[in-house]
């Protein structure tokens, strides 16, 4: 039986070591992956905010971690300071995904809370207490720049006093990898599949100062989810599939669904 993704060739476009699962998800359908990473995580500008939060620990009510790569940030930052998964003993933990608790878990932490929706803007409308959470005390350790204002402004208008740290930093990477932008220039890529709003506006930022055309006609996208879609609409002008399920597993199914269609 032939593999549905089969002769297809997706371009992935996570962050550099960080595509690994999604690639191998791919290529079990059939897939040919190619990987253009269109993100850099890095430390933060700066590590003062993040240690004089974790040195007041204890005045904290809840903990938000909204990404992988904020559990993962945070708690090497807590390593750092000697410090283990006890020191949160005193703290709830809410998380957004799958993904993020699965990591949480990974440091033998359970999260208290995750909302029914894998957006952060879900976890502000359905976090615990509401709609009154004044009192509240919350560590928000955040990527440097760029996303969840809504989530701050959600909490903060229901009374929640909410510290924002940043706990790692996203950039666009300084150029195209060889093998992707040799395959987009070839008209080789069936699918470009899109996993945050960042990596949308760094691939488009990434293709322009390359010069480099996208036959649009021929080429699908697939969004994991709403907010992502908007900034492909916003930034390419389409949307050819958006994952139902909000994660890798489902950008993959949804893959498959667009190019299983006559």
């Amino acid at each position: 039986m032939t593999a549905p993704l089969q002769g297809k060739t997706i371009l992935v476009t996570r962050s550099a070591g960080q595509s690994g699962e999604f690639r191998h998800r791919l290529q079990a359908e059939g897939a040919n992956v190619v990987e253009m990473p269109a993100l850099e995580i890095t430390a933060p500008d700066s590590w003062d905010p993040l240690d004089r939060a974790i040195a007041q620990l204890t005045s904290f009510d809840w903990l938000v971690l909204t990404s992988a790569n904020g559990v993962e940030f945070f708690m090497a930052r807590l390593r750092h300071h000697d410090k283990d998964s006890q020191a949160l003993a005193q703290m709830k933990i809410a998380v957004v995904g799958r993904k993020t608790a699965r990591v949480l878990q990974a440091h033998q932490l359970n999260p208290d809370f995750v909302p029914p929706e894998y957006v952060a803007d879900a976890l502000g409308a359905h976090f615990p207490g509401s709609p009154d959470l004044t009192g509240l005390k919350i560590l928000f350790p955040r990527v440097q720049q760029g996303g969840r204002e809504r989530l701050v402004a959600d909490l903060t208008a229901k009374g929640a006093k909410v510290v924002e740290v940043p706990a790692y930093q996203s950039r666009c990477p300084e150029a195209i990898a060889p093998e992707a932008e040799a395959t987009l220039r070839q008209g080789a890529v069936d699918v470009i599949a899109f996993a945050s709003s960042k990596t949308v506006r760094f691939f488009h930022q990434l293709i322009e100062a390359a010069n480099l055309p996208l036959d649009m006609a021929r080429v699908k996208i697939a969004s994991i989810g709403p907010q992502t879609s908007r900034t492909c609409q916003e930034r390419l002008g389409q949307v050819d599939i958006e994952a139902q399920d909000y994660t890798l597993e489902g950008l993959t199914q949804a893959i498959v669904t667009l190019l299983s269609r006559p």
